[in-house]
């Protein structure tokens, strides 16, 4: 009796510093998704003021085409944001709900005993701790008598502080479940308003594409923004190597490469995985437009491919930057190390979050037409030592 008891009373100190480990690891997610939705929340409300003010100045079809692929990008960040913390609230309920089962169930087993205790004191009639000892025949039973008395007095001294805790647990459980399910309520309402806005968005951007591809004008403006892009990317590239943090991810990447014996991103060269499944529909470097009989630089390779088909990262890394970026939409950009980076642009469904790590293989995305204006593809960059690299050199031949 006296074991079981004991083994009860570890196993609900375990239980209850796991408990506390988990509550502390799912805040600190909740908090980092929160803020997260907060952020891309504010940077919809600061771009819908932005095109509210430009309304009156810029009316052209590149500018709201433009302009919507902006804001689809990031309402569709803000619902993948919305789901990952509605699927985290699920989780917590569902683990909130099974811990107040096993703690009430324990509570009753625990109550059963404590009045089995007491109902058997009254029946049998109980000698006082003093008249036990006095009533030993030799000393020698006193003393074990007064031994045992204790081991006693300090078993039901845990068990009643033991059925205290559970109470205060199962209390604060009860509160953090409501809690958590109103919050998934909010969630789940606010995430349906979301892609009600954006089933609307993408309705409104299938129209004014319609009017952009017979109005070669408009056409030609909206393939300039891609100049706009460009410059846009480069400022970035060059902000990521200027960024002090840098120093730290090549830590991080060299202590990944040496968990997973790879090889360094140069040295792959020629054999390195492609990003997405397709055909290549633009080259890297010069590309003629026969449509506007136009000359643009193409920084990297196009691939068309199935729409929601999966975008993956060519090797491991540490993800720097998930941004909009004029004439490519949504784009994600990974340090490999070594000065090496790659790009990943028109992508949708991100699956990786900012200084997240990656491997070689993992989704990080996957094929959409956020910026495009031609259907789904992928449009893919290598860049080595501020330089940008023709991705077909590095990666294996088809």
């Amino acid at each position: 009796m006296k074991f079981l008891i004991k083994i009860l009373f570890h196993l609900f100190l375990i239980s209850f510093v796991f408990a506390q480990t988990d509550q502390r690891d799912y805040d600190n997610e909740l908090r980092y998704q929160n803020k997260a939705i907060n952020g891309l929340k504010k940077e919809i409300e600061q771009l819908r003021s932005k095109i509210k003010k430009a309304e009156s100045k810029e009316r052209s079809a590149s500018y709201r085409i433009t302009s919507l692929d902006e804001e689809i990008a990031l309402t569709s960040r803000l619902i993948q944001s919305l789901k990952k913390e509605e699927e985290k609230t699920r989780s917590r309920i569902m683990q909130l709900k099974e811990d107040l089962l096993r703690n009430e169930n324990e509570l009753e087993i625990l109550r059963v005993r404590y009045k089995q205790r007491v109902v058997n004191s009254y029946l049998k009639g109980r000698l006082t701790d003093l008249e036990k000892v006095f009533s030993s025949t030799t000393w020698r039973q006193a003393m074990y008598r007064t031994h045992y008395l204790k081991i006693i007095s300090d078993i039901e001294k845990k068990l009643t502080k033991q059925i205290e805790k559970l109470l205060i647990e199962i209390s604060q459980q009860k509160l953090e479940l409501e809690a958590s399910l109103r919050e998934n309520l909010i969630l789940k309402r606010d995430k349906e308003k979301q892609m009600s806005s954006y089933r609307n968005m993408r309705i409104n951007r299938e129209k004014e594409l319609n009017r952009i591809r017979t109005d070669k004008k408009a056409l030609s403006n909206y393939v300039g923004e891609k100049e706009t892009g460009i410059n846009q990317l480069e400022n970035i590239i060059k902000q990521v190597l200027e960024d002090k943090a840098r120093f730290d991810r090549e830590e991080r990447i060299r202590q990944q490469q040496a968990a997973l014996k790879t090889k360094s991103f140069s040295a792959l060269k020629g054999g390195l995985p492609w990003p997405a499944n397709g055909r290549i529909i633009a080259k890297f470097g010069r590309q003629w437009n026969p449509k506007l009989k136009t000359t643009t630089e193409n920084p990297g390779i196009d691939i068309k491919g199935q729409p929601g088909s999966a975008i993956r990262s060519i090797m491991g890394g540490v993800v720097t930057t998930i941004t909009y970026i004029r004439g490519y939409g949504t784009t994600i950009i990974i340090d490999h190390g070594g000065g090496f980076y790659t790009v990943y642009s028109h992508v949708t469904n991100i699956q990786t979050n900012v200084d997240g790590e990656v491997r070689n293989g993992d989704v990080i995305a996957y094929m959409g037409d956020s910026g495009s204006i031609n259907g789904s593809k992928l449009h893919f960059e290598i860049w080595g030592k501020g330089q940008k690299l023709d991705p077909e050199k590095w990666l294996t031949k088809k």
